[in-house]
């Protein structure tokens, strides 16, 4: 790429990948900075859980991705669905109640899905998807193919029966189904550290299903591709799951609902300096990318946020006969009655 003048040898990464890691942050940044200011206006429907500050652990997971792996998300799902490439309009349609949405407007912010893309739901039941997951895996390796299971999840749901349930049945049939969790320190209002035993939700609980103890700086998305790799490359081996444990931190509160006043003075300032979007552009500089490819990435995401806004805004709402399709098997509710 003519913009970029290496200093020396990048390392095993790669200048093209980390500029694509970059580029999903950034990305993700924008996208959701302008679901926030939407709400506001009363644009975006319902409430909406955003992931602003923990952007590294989306793209770092969703590059080392092949085509095929499979993602499935929690409620805090905006990230994850952008890192796998469904295009912001979308996303956004979807979180506005728009016709131009990827479910038409029916499912809002916390229940993204795009089978196209691998993004296989995005779950409001704490936990829930866990099992559905392994499901998937169990399904990779009855027939023979090569795709791999992630599933994310938040600090919180290591206090749920299906953590536990799933990780035991993985590891017992050696799934390809690599567990994601996104420690930000927080459940809904309370610290995780004040209801478990042990310092690392996730990890400190591996070895009780014969699983390796990963810790990773979630907010270094280097670290999360790196660890992202060795998880998928076990999985297509046959040698079963993987929990990793991401450290980081949401900038804003659990939902567009909550202040964060709970937080203790001085601690979002702390993360604040390492803030993922802000690592990242100093990596960039430290291995000779010039400015100027830097800045290209940044405008062309405020394009596309630009564009899909305005797309969005002129878009429709979903027609009336819709309400009632997708919601049983046979597409309808008649036979109820």
């Amino acid at each position: 790429m003519d913009a970029i003048t290496p200093k020396g040898a990048n390392d095993d990464i790669g200048l093209d990948t980390r500029l694509e890691l970059y580029r999903r942050q950034v990305e993700i940044r924008d996208f959701e900075k302008r679901a926030y200011d939407l709400f506001l206006q009363n644009l975006v429907k319902g409430t909406s859980h955003l992931s602003l500050g923990q952007e590294a652990v989306a793209a770092g997971m969703a590059v080392a991705m092949q085509p095929g792996d499979l993602s499935f998300c929690t409620y805090r799902g905006h990230a994850h669905t952008l890192a796998r490439g469904v295009p912001m309009e979308k996303v956004l349609g979807e979180l506005m109640q728009r016709d131009n949405g990827l479910m038409r407007g029916k499912g809002g912010s916390m229940h993204l899905t795009s089978a196209e893309h691998g993004v296989m739901g995005s779950y409001a039941i704490i936990g829930a998807h866990l099992p559905i997951a392994c499901g998937a895996a169990w399904r990779a390796q009855y027939l023979g193919q090569s795709d791999v299971s992630v599933c994310f999840f938040g600090d919180g749901t290591t206090n749920i029966g299906a953590f536990h349930e799933a990780l035991n049945f993985a590891a017992v049939w050696k799934l390809p189904v690599v567990f994601v969790c996104e420690n930000n320190l927080y459940m809904e209002y309370t610290p995780i550290a004040d209801v478990i035993p042990v310092e690392h939700p996730a990890a400190d609980r591996a070895s009780a299903y014969g699983l390796e103890r990963i810790v990773i700086d979630g907010n270094d998305a280097d670290a999360v591709y790196r660890e992202a790799q060795k998880a998928y490359a076990k999985a297509r081996a046959g040698d079963g799951p993987s929990l990793i444990e991401c450290l980081t931190y949401r900038h804003s509160g659990h939902s567009r609902a909550d202040p964060a006043k709970y937080r203790p003075e001085g601690e979002l300032e702390r993360w604040l300096e390492r803030d993922p979007i802000k690592v990242y552009r100093q990596r960039l500089a430290e291995f000779g990318v010039d400015e100027a490819a830097v800045k290209a990435i940044e405008q062309e995401s405020k394009k596309q946020v630009d564009a899909a806004t305005e797309a969005c805004k002129a878009a429709p709402p979903p027609p009336v006969e819709i309400l009632t399709t997708d919601v049983y098997a046979d597409g309808g509710w008649a036979w109820r009655n």
